[in-house]
């Protein structure tokens, strides 16, 4: 079993529970909401489409926006666990260890064990998201193991490996918390920070430091936000 797989499956059950109730998997918050991880995959792939000068009448020149697609990928891959983890439960599976033993197995997981980053052309890489979207879609039960497994491509494709999705996660993950902890639900939070939006500050703060470990990044994002609160 990889370790980074069971440790993402973990913090992201964490998370569930803690902000929408240890009965998530049954389908809805404990505020009666109702929860839908494969509209949460769709819909966030659609946005993960727009990093990309993808429209011929508009901005044609336009760059890849490859850092908020990276961060967009980890967005999707919150939701991919979100759903094994429901979907596990629901189905009588098992739990997370069973989840990390089976994503383990995958012979798509080889894909991300390198340390190879390279950016795929734009084209290819928005027809892998567009079949991700197609996956998660559909009207049957989804095939998990086709759907991490077309995720393991986009990240390769990505410019990412699993040490840097890995890394990446745990940053998201922290940042998630924060919000939380700061009036994301209540709509209070703010997330632009000084121009940038709080996963970019996220996202420089893990590459400028990189032996921070969680917990002094949560510190250092609540100095920044404290900063920009008072002004």
């Amino acid at each position: 079993m990889d370790n980074k797989i069971f440790l993402m499956l973990q913090l992201q059950n964490q998370l569930n529970d803690a902000t929408n109730g240890e009965a998530w998997t049954k389908g809805v918050t404990k505020n009666g909401k109702t929860i839908n991880w494969k509209r949460c995959i769709y819909m966030e792939c659609a946005e993960m489409v727009d990093s990309f000068g993808w429209k011929h009448w508009k901005s044609i020149d336009v760059e890849p926006d490859w850092q908020n697609h990276q961060i967009e990928v980890i967005d999707v891959w919150h939701f991919i666990m979100s759903l094994a983890i429901e979907v596990y439960e629901r189905n009588l599976k098992g739990g997370i260890e069973d989840i990390a033993l089976d994503i383990s197995a995958l012979e798509s997981l080889s894909n991300i064990q390198t340390d190879t980053l390279t950016f795929a052309p734009q084209e290819d890489v928005i027809k892998k998201v567009e079949n991700l979207i197609r996956i998660s879609v559909s009207k049957d039960e989804i095939d998990l193991g086709e759907l991490v497994s077309e995720f393991f491509d986009l990240v390769s494709m990505s410019g990412l490996n699993l040490d840097t999705l890995y890394r990446l996660y745990v940053g998201k993950n922290i940042l998630n918390q924060f919000r939380q902890d700061h009036g994301y639900k209540e709509g209070t939070y703010i997330k632009v920070w000084n121009g940038d939006e709080d996963n970019v500050v996220m996202k420089r703060i893990w590459e400028e430091n990189s032996d921070t470990i969680p917990d002094v990044l949560y510190k250092k994002l609540e100095k920044t936000y404290l900063a920009l609160t008072k002004s």
